[in-house]
């Protein structure tokens, strides 16, 4: 009952928020909040960590961006192809990658992402350098009109909502507890007769496809895809994001994603305030420092904080009621 109190708290906040924040900004938010916990069904509930899946996130936003550009297919083509580009990628990358475990993994995936960066940087279709640019938001169903920001916010807000129920329902199912018995002790998951690298595989598409989604609408909401959505430090952001917020909690990725994306655009803000505030000059400054005081704080969570934010709240919430 509380978890459902609590899913209806934020669904309400998520309805409101666009009256009284940009609603780009918050758009951002949920893409890469939806990134973050797909990255987490594999990273957190299987134990599978990839440095891959900018490949999934970049390569969809540039179809979806590509074909609604070029193509001038509508909206929601344009969305489903960039969400099945994810999913092949992931289908391909999977079948070469999940026969390793741990660093080796890692390593395939983040191979395999970096070839398919320089096929971006090279590909016609890409942009090259220059990214793709001025990608058409279109009409959803042909009726719809997405030049509203504040249209598009609710049909990113369906779309992520969409997303973070498939993950839950995913986690929650047999399959879900497949998942966690593969990672909590893989030999006896195989003496029990499961078929653990199917399992892999099917978890590595469903969270590459679930990337892809968040890619395509990324692009959609921005109007370009760049090499930057592709490249392997998107990966380790998404990365970060997983582990300040919670690795193999629900809310965790969310709740990462959110603070890192606001360090990203709002710090200099923040700076500025605390400067007015304390009157000293250095806080002016921390708009020119992003990736120094995101370090930092990635240091503290892995001192203070080993289970992330979310984790730790839900350890301490553990403790106390055997207390």
């Amino acid at each position: 009952m509380n978890k459902k109190i609590a899913c209806g708290i934020l669904l309400l906040a998520a309805l409101v928020a666009p009256f009284g924040l940009y609603p780009v900004f918050l758009m951002k938010i949920l893409c890469f909040a939806l990134f973050a916990s797909a990255f987490n069904l594999l990273a957190g509930y299987i134990g599978l960590l990839s440095f891959g899946h900018a490949a999934f996130f970049g390569w969809a936003a540039y179809v979806a961006g590509h074909a609604l550009k070029v193509w001038g297919v509508p909206t929601e083509i344009g969305l489903v192809l960039g969400t099945a580009t994810g999913a092949l990628i992931g289908l391909l990358m999977g079948l070469l990658a999940i026969r390793r475990q741990g660093i080796y993994f890692t390593m395939i995936t983040l191979a395999l992402a970096q070839m398919l960066y320089f096929v971006c940087l090279q590909a016609p279709f890409t942009g090259g350098e220059d990214g793709l640019q001025g990608i058409p938001r279109g009409k959803l169903l042909g009726v719809i009109d997405l030049g509203n920001d504040l249209t598009l916010y609710y049909v990113v807000l369906a779309l992520a909502a969409f997303g973070f129920a498939l993950i839950v329902r995913t986690i929650h199912s047999p399959f879900g507890q497949i998942l966690k018995a593969i990672k909590e002790n893989e030999p006896r998951a195989i003496s029990l007769g499961y078929d653990v690298n199917r399992y892999k595989l099917l978890a590595f598409v469903l969270s590459a496809a679930l990337t892809g989604l968040a890619g395509s609408a990324k692009a959609l909401v921005l109007g370009f895809a760049t090499l930057t959505d592709v490249h392997w430090s998107m990966s380790g952001l998404v990365v970060l994001m997983t582990l300040v917020g919670g690795l193999g909690t629900i809310v965790g990725p969310i709740v990462g994603a959110v603070i890192i994306i606001v360090l990203e655009n709002k710090l200099g803000d923040i700076g500025n305030w605390l400067a007015a505030v304390t009157h000293v000059e250095w806080f002016s400054t921390l708009g020119d420092s992003v990736t120094i005081v995101t370090g930092f704080i990635f240091i503290v969570c892995v001192l203070a904080f080993r289970r992330g934010i979310v984790g730790e709240v839900l350890a301490w919430n553990g403790r106390r009621k055997f207390s």
